[in-house]
């Protein structure tokens, strides 16, 4: 009789732990959703590290397209900033 009461609590007490498990706030189905949740915040992530290198390669063609573009002003056209003064050499 001792041993059926104890098998009949274990069972409740087994039936409790998978009620727990499968229907729980921290359940098998909360976990599913919130790996979904983090499936999706990880491709949005990717979608704005894309946007942010292609805006880092933007400025970083117009820092070295202004150096450029300066060079050739003042090669070719012989311009100065403010305050500069230029002087040719010729041989």
């Amino acid at each position: 009789m001792v041993g059926r009461i104890v098998t009949l609590v274990l069972l409740a007490l087994l039936a409790l732990i998978h009620n727990q498990l499968w229907l729980g706030d921290g359940g098998v189905a909360r976990a599913q959703a919130l790996q979904a949740q983090i499936d999706a915040q990880q491709k949005a992530n990717a979608l704005v590290q894309q946007e942010v290198e292609r805006l880092r390669s933007e400025v970083q063609d117009l820092k070295d397209g202004n150096e450029m573009v300066e060079e050739k002003a003042r090669g070719e056209l012989g311009m100065l900033k403010p305050g500069e003064i230029y002087i040719q050499i010729t041989q």
